[in-house]
């Protein structure tokens, strides 16, 4: 990683671009974000401008002069690392993880086979390729099993199965937006999340958000569009229990290789109260109900200051080394 200095001030960062929209499922929610952003950051002195790929090339950020890029993009192209490689190649420095580690958290199969690996705990899973494939899923998974796509944010296309004939519409609904479906064993439980600032071995988990959703229905639009959804920050948890989550959830951080930001999602076992890592966001949203700045609120950070404090971090994943053709002896 190749990091801008981290203490210049907002004046310091040149022109920064806030890309935001883009082409995904998840665009509505991502120009929400932005927005979001791009007022945080005006505020606080910062030359910035919004950027949306869908309606742009990504070569103008290079003829029109930006220094900088805050990704507010989520789903494809914003955060499965497609962008970020396109950045590295224009040489633009930006917020969050590289291009690798943006690709292999989006792919939620991939994340599960690295955390499994790596003795994190994370729900049992079958990986399906036909309504076959998710029959049989449930019947060695049991009842209910998650059904989504693999590559998709925001619970779209997810669906909690409770019966064998539900899983031919499950099946079809999550191929309608990823060929990689993923059916995964349901816990019953607490659902929190948690944030992590920084990288490497300074990467910090932020406060626990305890999610208590309508009937634990926590969907597409009860994140985004609805007010009846309850977030506990400070979550409640026993603290013992509150910092054990956290610092697993600092060991799937690194062991993704992410920086700058992210958030983790996980689900505590009510039988025995053991957790599990579901999945991990490296492009989290910035929107009024989004989670992220919920808890470094609580952690004492505004939604201006972790919004500059984001753009300081900005950087590229290649050596610099690497990027001025210098070879190795």
């Amino acid at each position: 990683m190749t990091q801008n200095n981290d203490k210049l001030t907002p004046a310091a960062f040149g022109k920064v671009a806030v890309l935001l929209g883009g082409r995904s499922s998840e665009r509505e929610v991502s120009l929400m974000s932005g927005q979001g952003v791009l007022n945080a950051l005006r505020a606080q002195g910062v030359d910035a401008h919004a950027f949306d790929p869908a309606e742009k090339d990504l070569c103008a950020l290079k003829t029109e002069g930006f220094a900088r890029c805050f990704i507010a993009l989520h789903g494809r192209h914003g955060e499965d690392g497609t962008v970020q490689g396109a950045l590295e190649l224009l040489g633009i420095p930006y917020t969050g993880s590289g291009v690798m580690a943006s690709s292999m958290a989006m792919d939620k199969i991939m994340t599960k086979r690295i955390w499994r690996f790596e003795g994190l705990p994370t729900p049992d899973w079958r990986m399906v390729a036909s309504v076959a494939d998710t029959q049989a899923a449930f019947a060695a998974l049991g009842s209910p099993m998650i059904v989504k796509p693999a590559r998709e944010g925001s619970t779209i296309g997810l669906t909690k199965v409770t019966s064998a004939e539900q899983c031919a519409q499950a099946y079809a609904l999550a191929a309608r937006y990823d060929p990689e479906v993923l059916c995964e064993e349901f816990i019953a439980g607490d659902e929190t999340t948690c944030p992590v600032l920084g990288t490497g071995a300074a990467a910090q988990a932020l406060p626990l958000i305890r999610i208590v959703a309508p009937d634990g229905n926590y969907d597409y639009q009860n994140k985004y569009f609805t007010d009846t959804t309850q977030y506990h920050c400070p979550s409640g948890l026993p603290p013992q229990e509150e910092e054990a989550i956290q610092r697993m959830v600092e060991k799937a951080y690194r062991t993704l290789g992410c920086w700058g930001w992210a958030r983790a999602d996980v689900m505590i076992r009510a039988s025995d109260r053991k957790p599990f890592l579901l999945e991990i966001n490296t492009s989290p949203g910035m929107t009024g109900h989004s989670l992220v700045p919920m808890s470094a609120r609580a952690a004492g950070i505004s939604y201006e200051d972790l919004c500059v404090g984001l753009v300081a971090t900005a950087a590229l994943d290649t050596p610099a080394a690497a990027v001025q053709g210098v070879a190795s002896t």
